[in-house]
């Protein structure tokens, strides 16, 4: 079975998450601390993607359906 990430790109991740358990990642937009695993993930997949490596595209959000009693 193929990889889904790059080395490069788990580097990135793996680079993300020290920085987050050190306490000194930081989110872009907003410039406060990150504390949740998966958006220290996102911030290293994101990164990974500006420079290129393998790395799937984002999920497309799902549309909100009408409910029909």
């Amino acid at each position: 079975m193929a990889r889904k990430y790059s080395k490069k790109a788990s580097a990135k991740v793996g680079r993300a998450m020290k920085k987050r358990k050190a306490g000194t990642l930081k989110s872009v937009r907003s410039g406060k601390k990150v504390a949740s695993r998966k958006q220290a993930i996102a911030i290293g997949l994101s990164e990974a993607r500006a420079e290129g490596n393998k790395v799937p595209k984002k999920a497309a959000k799902k549309k909100e359906g009408r409910q029909e009693t």
